[in-house]
């Protein structure tokens, strides 16, 4: 495998992990993660529901400790066309990608996370003349997205998806602004392609600035790309900043960019596979179903605007990073977790929210449905001002269903511990609150896909009662102290 190099990286104040310096594209990153013991090699898996049903299998039977995994010799694709999944769906790949300290632990991974957020400065990408994208560029007629293993994932799919772990780049035509998201891409025919983008989000709004002018709206979409990139892509960045910038500020060093051919759009000079086009308003191709990251095939087959594709940048032996969402566990479930926890908790404490112990955003509810937040109770209202915070914060806003507030003596990681706060410390008459017409999702299977994108949620406070917490009866457990006599002694016992 070969491995892109940067020339002359600079110190890197910002990395606190393992690497002295960020991985220069995604086969360095590849060999890193390989050098750490998590990745799998599958060969022969073919395209068509194989390469789906072989990541199901893997990420149920080994949540949050699943390797990435790399397909090779896909039937009916040259052997050297690659398809690479579950790029961060670890806590060490997390850290490794983010320039971490590696960890097994997720909350270390989230506190080191929060750390970083007090230190991050934008970094804006750099704009270089050539770089390993432009090995191949196919133009116009010469355009084929199929010529990549765009794979079939779930049965109940409306075809092949060409985009699902990838970065959907756009400028806003008023400002400047790039936007990078992560929307689904299906592949319809050889130079079109279909793109949802949640309404909402920020690629939907740039691209209504251009439909309400009568123009297409120029795409760069992005299919293979240093797991940072996507990252940032997938999780909510402020409006107005580039997710460019956003991940360059955690990689210490700004991405290099090239100038797309057509519209001048930035393209990372490294990414394995670029598709550069218009979408276009009055072009509706029907999109979907597709299993979603719900774990339903929500968000039901209708007409969207498609993408004349008429680029095609990639690099020799290209690699097509893939996202293959089901009833989680599955591919990217975790590393949403991690992220969206520590999203949560930085903006949470930017608002003012003392004593956080710490948050987790629980992998039954795929990262946004259901989160804990430990507190180390202050003040009167506090707790409940903690559940506001969490349920108010951006990238807490988006789909969520439940958010529980508990002491700082519950691990808001371990579902049983909080189950059991709840069950013995929350009064469901006076310690549950409703919010109504909240932001939600149209793969939210409740919505039905309407246009009424609203739900409710609850905030659950499972603590002590602030007004008389140390009365409350004692926990029966053995006290710290005599925990580590006793592991010193018969821990031989637990094998």
């Amino acid at each position: 495998m070969d491995i892109g190099t940067h020339a002359q990286l600079a110190p890197n104040p910002v990395r606190r992990g393992e690497f002295a310096q960020p991985h220069a594209d995604l086969r360095e990153w590849i060999a890193r993660v390989e050098s750490i013991g998590e990745l799998l090699r599958v060969s022969g898996a073919h395209w068509h529901l194989e390469i789906g049903a072989v990541a199901e299998m893997i990420y149920r039977a080994r949540p949050g400790t699943s390797p990435a995994i790399l397909f090779e010799n896909i039937p009916g694709y040259p052997a050297d066309f690659r398809i690479l999944t579950g790029v961060t769906n670890s806590p060490q790949r997390l850290a490794l990608t983010l320039g971490l300290p590696l960890s097994k632990q997720p909350l270390d991974v989230v506190r080191s996370y929060r750390d970083r957020m007090k230190l991050h400065r934008l970094t804006d990408n750099v704009y270089v003349d050539r770089g390993p994208v432009l090995e191949n560029i196919d133009r116009d007629d010469a355009v084929d997205v199929f010529k990549f293993p765009a794979p079939f994932l779930h049965e109940g799919d409306g075809g092949r998806y060409i985009g699902t772990c990838c970065m959907v780049v756009m400028r806003d035509p008023d400002s400047e602004w790039v936007n990078v998201g992560c929307y689904r891409v299906q592949g319809h025919d050889r130079n079109t392609v279909g793109l949802r983008i949640t309404p909402g989000k920020h690629g939907a709004a740039i691209r209504d600035k251009y439909f309400k002018q009568g123009k297409p709206c120029p795409v760069v979409i992005v299919c293979g790309q240093d797991p940072l990139l996507y990252l940032a892509a997938g999780n909510e960045v402020a409006y107005g900043v580039s997710e460019f910038a956003y991940a360059g500020g955690h990689r210490g060093i700004a991405f290099e960019t090239l100038k797309s051919e057509l519209h001048g759009l930035p393209v990372p000079a490294h990414a394995e596979i670029v598709l550069e086009g218009e979408c276009m308003p009055d072009m509706l191709r029907p999109e979907g179903p597709f299993g979603e990251w719900t774990g339903y095939y929500a968000g039901a087959r209708k007409d969207d605007p498609a993408v004349r594709v008429q680029r095609v940048y990639y690099r020799n032996s290209p690699i097509l990073t893939v996202g293959a969402p089901t009833r989680p566990p599955f591919d990217d479930s975790f590393s949403k977790c991690i992220m969206k926890s520590a999203m949560i908790w930085d903006q949470a404490e930017r608002a003012g929210l003392p004593g956080v112990q710490g948050v987790w955003c629980h992998e039954a509810g795929v990262g946004r449905l259901f989160n804990v937040v430990s507190i180390k109770q202050l003040y009167h209202g506090h707790a409940n001002q903690a559940a506001l915070l969490v349920a108010g914060a951006h990238a807490g806003n988006f789909a969520n269903r439940f958010v529980v507030v508990v002491d700082e003596d519950i691990d808001p990681t371990n579902l049983f511990d909080v189950l059991w706060a709840m069950n013995t410390r929350c009064d469901p008459a006076s310690h549950i609150e409703i919010l109504r017409r909240m932001w939600t999702s149209p793969l939210d299977p409740l919505t039905r896909g309407g246009p009424e994108l609203h739900n409710s949620r609850a905030l659950i406070v499972a603590c002590r009662p602030y007004e008389w917490r140390d009365e409350f009866p004692r926990v029966v457990e053995a006290s710290p102290e005599l925990r580590a006599a006793t592991l010193e002694k018969w821990g031989h016992l637990l094998g």
